[in-house]
């Protein structure tokens, strides 16, 4: 049964704020209601195709459209968080949820002490208090949650896991919005906090990690599957250490006096800049985010002419910077020499980009990879394919 009467279809073109895109459709741009509040720069990118379900305006300048999916290679993925609960009371009833086919629907949005769970559920005549998460954020086959850091999130796991250990029984379920997944872990690049106490739930709460499949007309087809929790891999690559990415803008050209390396030209433009710390790793990028600062790096000093700077750290127990950089370099518009290279042989580890690099299929795929996609090897080679 499709979750909406009627679907259309727009382009994406921008995302306003976190709640609101604008679309191209056949009867004009509009602005469009977006409830989903994650990251989304893996899926919103210009071009994209948005599936819009229409709603009667109820009050003045509510939007007149709900963006509800989006297509990543064809195929949609649901961007309505809300709606994910009503998936999953859709599988219970059905008796399709695993490990939960005898469960039944006490109540939804059951509270608990100072606590509010998705779920009071009846599971062999004990009350069961279950936590649905939607996930949205996919490589080839690897699915991640969440896509932003989330206290929202932690805070509901903390809370399960003090119920677990006083007797009750509960658990967690990742809906993930993509067919072809095959292993499931918590994002310790965006969240390491949530990564830290997703670890911890092992053996202590019933968790699954669902791969869903969606049709064109939103319908939930039958490839409904269990997929992997790589726990060897998250204890061993859930730590702060790694590379990062520095992003930022400078509006105007400039002439930088950058510490060592003296007088050096900036072109108007956004720039990526590839920095490491073996241990560390977010204090390191909080130094660099920090406005007043004493100087310590060349990028510290070529900061001063940026504006707002995003941080994206690729933790790992591998050196990546150099071939992050290479990387970088090879998509890039240009590069401003011996930044950050002077203790290696690459040319340099700050490049420019004409338009801004998230919007870039390119950028995207490579931040893809480097997160994502090359993990699959490690899992894959330690045979780490173990279920929860």
């Amino acid at each position: 049964m499709p979750l909406f009467p009627e679907i259309s279809k727009g382009t994406f073109i921008s995302r306003s704020n976190r709640f609101v895109i604008r679309c191209a459709t056949p009867k004009g741009v509009i602005d469009a209601y977006l409830p989903n509040p994650g990251r989304l720069w893996e899926l919103l990118l210009p071009g994209r195709t948005i599936y819009l379900v229409e709603k009667e305006p109820s009050r003045a300048g509510m939007l007149g459209h709900t963006a509800v999916a989006v297509e990543k290679e064809g195929t949609p993925v649901l961007l309505h968080t809300h709606l994910a609960n009503v998936v999953v009371a859709r599988l219970i009833a059905a008796g399709k949820l695993p490990g939960l086919e005898d469960a039944r629907i006490e109540k939804a949005e059951a509270s608990m002490g100072h606590s509010r769970f998705d779920f009071l559920l009846e599971k062999k005549s004990r009350p069961f208090f279950l936590e649905v998460k939607s996930c949205t954020l996919v490589g080839r086959r690897l699915a991640m949650f969440p896509d932003a850091v989330t206290r929202r999130g932690k805070k509901h796991l903390e809370e399960l896991l003090d119920l677990s250990r006083r007797g009750i029984a509960c658990g967690v379920i990742f809906l993930v919005h993509w067919p072809h997944a095959a292993f499931f872990l918590p994002d310790y690049h965006t969240d390491l906090d949530f990564a830290a106490v997703f670890k911890e739930i092992k053996g202590e709460l019933f968790v699954k990690a669902l791969s869903l499949e969606w049709l064109a007309d939103l319908s939930l087809g039958n490839n409904i599957r269990e997929i992997s929790i790589p726990w060897k891999t998250i204890e061993h690559e859930a730590k702060d250490g790694g590379s990062y990415i520095l992003m930022f803008h400078i509006a105007k050209d400039v002439q930088a006096v950058a510490g060592s390396l003296g007088e050096i030209h900036l072109p108007r433009g956004y720039y990526l800049y590839v920095g490491a710390a073996e241990q560390a790793l977010a204090k390191r990028i909080e130094h660099h985010l920090r406005p007043n600062k004493v100087d310590r790096y060349p990028i510290d000093y070529i900061r001063k002419y940026a504006g707002r700077c995003l941080a994206m750290p690729i933790r790992s127990s591998v050196q990546l910077e150099h071939e992050l950089a290479a990387a970088i370099g090879s998509i890039a518009d240009g590069l401003i020499s011996s930044v950050g290279s002077s203790d290696c042989g690459c040319p340099s580890h700050l490049f420019h980009f004409l338009a801004n690099p998230l919007h870039s299929q390119s950028f995207i795929n490579l931040l893809q990879y480097f997160r994502m996609d090359r993990l699959e090897e490690e899992i894959l080679s330690s045979k780490d394919v173990s279920e929860a």
